[in-house]
């Protein structure tokens, strides 16, 4: 059904539970491909020994071009983008599924919805040690949320066909801060409008593993602000104005995130007073930046 591909970096205990959560609570044959980042933790031995496809860079070759090495080995209709600690809940591919057959088209951007760190909250554990899996698959299913606007995130479904004609994600967004966001907008400069976040579709994410892993040590994981400044100086405007303005995505209000409820296909946005005097401020700074050259 999909080709779903997992960049991993050094990971392999995350790996595993990710991996075996697919194999159990998916309701279709994938097709699973890996791109192992260095891999000297026993990643590409546990892969072959279980026959799962994988790509392979001696180095961190960071998320965009990892991903897009791997993509290309796709032989399903659907890529699938995910993180190496996901844990796929029960149904998530029949909801996306369900959702596909809506839509008469290839032009859609689909994501799922991330249970802990993400849209809602249901703590079974921050890591493997804590991880609780008979309270996750016990309780997921009582958490109440909706389809949401304009996603930007992981795990993420497109069409192959779309995928190839914007060329996946932009490497130039190493180690991968960015991607996502410059993912979509190059989805809408395509023509697509249905950005929508799936409230039944759920993983668990532990969030951000290897960056904690190696935080302030020899391997770089986070671009920090440098992913917006690409942006910015490739789109003109700043990834928070895409997302606000364009996307309608989702925002951060009292340290929780907020997500507005999907209504349908995006339409251009208003180009009203706050539209302008953000752009404004936007292309003021692209000046800055290009006049020190950022």
């Amino acid at each position: 059904m999909f080709s779903i591909i997992i960049p991993s970096l050094n990971n392999l205990n995350y790996l595993k539970i990710c991996l075996e959560s697919i194999k159990k609570n998916s309701k279709f044959n994938h097709e699973i491909i890996v791109h192992v980042n260095i891999g000297s933790d026993g990643t590409i031995k546990y892969l072959k020994e279980n026959k799962i496809k994988f790509t392979y860079t001696e180095i961190n070759s960071g998320i965009p071009k990892g991903v897009n090495t791997a993509a290309k080995n796709a032989t399903r209709d659907y890529i699938v983008y995910a993180h190496d600690d996901f844990y796929f809940l029960p149904d998530w591919d029949t909801i996306f599924y369900e959702e596909i057959k809506k839509i008469p088209n290839n032009l859609y951007y689909l994501s799922g919805t991330m249970v802990q760190n993400g849209q809602v909250s249901l703590d079974c554990g921050s890591d493997l040690e804590s991880f609780d899996e008979i309270k996750l698959l016990k309780e997921y299913r009582n958490i109440n949320y909706h389809d949401f606007q304009g996603s930007t995130w992981a795990p993420h479904l497109i069409h192959k066909n779309t995928w190839n004609k914007v060329g996946g994600f932009s490497e130039e967004y190493f180690p991968g801060t960015g991607s996502d966001p410059d993912l979509n907008m190059k989805l809408w400069k395509l023509g697509v409008r249905i950005f929508k976040g799936l409230q039944h579709c759920k993983v668990y994410h532990f969030g951000s593993i290897v960056t904690r892993k190696f935080k302030d040590k020899s391997i770089k994981t986070e671009s920090g602000s440098k992913g917006d400044k690409i942006f910015l100086k490739k789109w003109g405007f700043k990834i928070k104005f895409f997302t606000k303005y364009y996307l309608r995505g989702c925002v951060s209000k009292n340290g929780k995130l907020y997500c507005y409820e999907y209504d349908g296909p995006l339409k251009e946005p208003d180009k009203n007073f706050s539209y302008f005097s953000n752009l404004l401020l936007n292309k003021l700074v692209y000046i800055y930046q290009k006049i020190i050259n950022l």
